[in-house]
């Protein structure tokens, strides 16, 4: 009992001790006249390395860029892409410029107003010009940015023209499916009540005489400088329609159909000798995360002379031809319901 107590008492006086060195410390501190920024050589020598810095880091940031450049942009294969690159570039630019304004400025005043002996620092309470200059310049800036991409939006958006090629594309878990209308120039309705294991988009042939010439090819073909309506649909899930080398993004989603049109403006042949990569292909990919099959869903996309889409088009045969079980009335007794996909 007696060491517990011996334990105790040492600990209480250990503590106490160390209190009251620290408050010797803070109360030496308090009586000493500050000393910092009194170093010239210090000051001197940071403010240099300031300016090292800023020479070094420009240097390895253009140089990098440089480099890098050919890994993240992509050539343009779409019409529409011109104008929303000039765009990018412009913003890019602006962007460059205050950011190297900005760092040569921040590094050279500090090496400009580095602690040298005899100089008192000036205190400025405020400059309302300068607040109203640096506060008006980027809104007027950004203004003009973003109106100027609301009227590139919208003629992205706006309708396809009439004379546009019009391909159906379905998403499902884990592939792509694209149908083209034959001869009449008409896609044949489709229902999701009529999906089967064949029948994976639904089209109704019995019902529609607008489906009984449609076909549907292994891999998409479309034609350069014509105008390609795409009619995006999802069977089950939430999939994304992405074809990067066309500028072209949007949700598939169950049950809401989407469209996107473009012009593709390069032919797979002319990509390739750009590249200098024969084996390159356009493709489509998914870019919502739509289960463990995900990385699945790639599909090949070409883009031939009008003449060879042309001759491509005239080859291929109606999907019924190989499947007539699908005109018996027999395939399906449940009526097509009205609300069906016919976009």
């Amino acid at each position: 009992m007696t060491s517990l107590l011996l334990l105790i008492a040492s600990l209480i006086v250990f503590a106490i001790a160390a209190y009251l060195f620290k408050i010797g410390n803070l109360l030496d501190t308090l009586s000493q006249k500050p000393t910092e920024g009194k170093d010239p050589k210090t000051n001197h020598q940071q403010a240099v390395l300031f300016l090292i810095l800023t020479v070094v880091g420009f240097v390895l940031f253009f140089s990098y860029a440089y480099q890098a450049a050919e890994k993240y942009i992509l050539p343009q294969a779409a019409v529409h892409l011109s104008s929303i690159s000039s765009l990018f570039w412009i913003t890019m630019t602006l962007i460059l410029v205050v950011f190297v304004l900005t760092h040569v400025v921040l590094f050279f005043f500090a090496y400009k107003y580095r602690y040298r002996p005899g100089r008192k620092a000036y205190f400025h309470h405020d400059n309302h010009k300068l607040e109203i200059l640096w506060t008006l310049v980027p809104a007027v800036v950004l203004s003009v940015l973003i109106f100027k991409g609301l009227s590139y939006w919208q003629e992205i958006t706006a309708p396809a023209p009439e004379n546009a090629e019009v391909v159906e594309l379905s998403a499902y878990q884990f592939a792509w499916a694209s149908r083209y209308p034959g001869k009449d120039g008409k896609l044949g309705r489709a229902d999701f009540k009529l999906i089967d294991s064949e029948n994976r988009t639904g089209v109704d042939f019995r019902r529609d005489e607008n489906a009984q010439d449609d076909f549907m090819p292994r891999v998409m073909h479309l034609p350069k400088g014509k105008p390609v309506k795409i009619r995006i649909r999802a069977l089950d899930v939430i999939h994304s329609f992405y074809a990067p080398h066309f500028g072209a993004q949007t949700y598939a989603i169950p049950g809401m159909p989407t469209v996107f049109w473009f012009t593709p403006s390069k032919t797979t042949n002319e990509m390739r000798e750009e590249l200098k990569d024969p084996d390159f292909n356009y493709e489509i990919a998914c870019n919502k995360i739509c289960g463990r099959g995900h990385f699945s869903m790639r599909y090949i996309l070409v883009v031939d002379e009008p003449e060879e889409y042309e001759e491509w088009y005239t080859q291929q045969s109606p999907w019924i031809q190989k499947h007539p079980e699908y005109l018996s009335p027999k395939s399906r007794e449940e009526p097509l319901s009205q609300k069906s996909n016919n976009l």
